[in-house]
């Protein structure tokens, strides 16, 4: 296992700073770091998206459905990085935006 992992892994779902921080200071070829950074940058866009969504009245039910599903994503990813669980989150885990 690589020396920050665990680490990496929690910063790089706090918000867009903290997966910055993760993305320049993480080793490339952790397999860890790379699936919890794809992870959060899905959360991340999922979350900017809502707040795009939540400033037009009509979608704002949409924006509420979203910013729920990245909140709880949020949480099943920071206690999946804690626990240096490599399984992927349901519905966005299988995505890589990241490589």
């Amino acid at each position: 296992m690589y020396r920050h992992s665990k680490l990496y892994a929690v910063i790089s779902y706090i918000t867009w700073i903290g997966f910055i921080i993760a993305m320049v200071a993480r080793d490339p070829a952790d397999p860890l770091v790379r699936r919890h950074l794809n992870q959060a940058l899905l959360i991340n866009l999922i979350e900017t998206l809502s707040r795009i969504l939540a400033r037009f009245a009509i979608f704002s039910p949409a924006a509420f459905i979203l910013d729920l599903a990245a909140l709880v994503f949020f949480f099943m990813g920071i206690i999946r990085a804690l626990n240096m669980d490599d399984r992927p989150l349901p519905f966005i885990g299988e995505i890589e935006l990241i490589r």
